[in-house]
């Protein structure tokens, strides 16, 4: 270790290139320094409900999935992702037009992952009124121990990968002011990765249904003049995103 390594980057055993680009100071970070995730592999840890053999394909796709949420939410120039290939990538939620690397990156994972076309007064979350930011200030209030992220099950792979998977957390934070239950919020969902010679992503295609996530979200009671943006600071950048913990 160098004399100017103070604070080095745990190696996350989850997101394998991580500490790697963490050390590469050509690499912007969003927030300024490299996430952790202590706090939300904790929670996948105590909570999942399978646990892959190291170098089995469910490993490995579920892997690449966190490694690329953590490029996704933490990196913002496309030209330093390692997961996808920029040039053809493209994201399609439950049958929506597919939206591309740099598209994905402007609105963030959450915006694009909830948006819906159903009528203004039936949208649990309106995706085109957030921001990047605010959008993952509200999940993050919402799930102050993170939102964790598993593959259940993995049909086929590669090049054309298909697979089951459960996101799930707990509800104790106020969410778009409904006050918190504590109870655990989860969702099962199913999606299908083609990936490249170099096991780049391609396409993602993601099918879930939102009905299952904000269920939980809305048994809160309301609570008038709560301030959902209201984000202790010290929650870790790495604690909440709806794909890839």
């Amino acid at each position: 270790m160098s004399s100017g390594d103070v604070n080095p980057v745990k190696i996350d055993k989850y997101r394998s290139f991580l500490h790697e680009d963490a050390k590469n100071d050509n690499i912007v970070w969003r927030h300024g320094a490299p996430p952790e995730y202590d706090a939300v592999n904790k929670l996948f840890e105590e909570g999942r409900k399978k646990e892959w053999p190291k170098g089995s394909l469910e490993e490995t796709v579920q892997n690449a999935i966190k490694s690329w949420e953590m490029e996704l939410s933490h990196k913002p120039r496309l030209q330093d992702f390692r997961t996808i290939n920029p040039d053809k990538f493209k994201l399609f939620v439950n049958g929506r037009e597919g939206l591309s690397g740099e598209e994905a990156l402007k609105v963030g994972s959450y915006n694009a992952l909830l948006k819906t076309s159903l009528p203004e007064n039936f949208q649990y979350y309106k995706a085109d009124e957030e921001s990047f930011e605010s959008s993952h200030e509200v999940f993050r209030s919402a799930f102050p121990r993170g939102f964790a992220w598993e593959v259940i099950c993995v049909y086929c792979g590669p090049p054309n990968i298909a697979f089951k998977f459960r996101h799930w957390g707990f509800f104790e934070g106020p969410f778009k002011g409904h006050t918190p239950t504590t109870e655990m919020v989860e969702f099962y969902g199913l999606g299908t990765l083609k990936v490249d010679e170099s096991l780049r992503v391609e396409d993602v295609e993601i099918y879930y249904d939102p009905g299952e996530l904000f269920g939980g979200l809305l048994k809160g009671q309301a609570a008038i003049g709560l301030d959902h943006r209201n984000v202790d600071d010290s929650i870790s950048y790495g604690s909440g995103c709806p794909l890839g913990h």
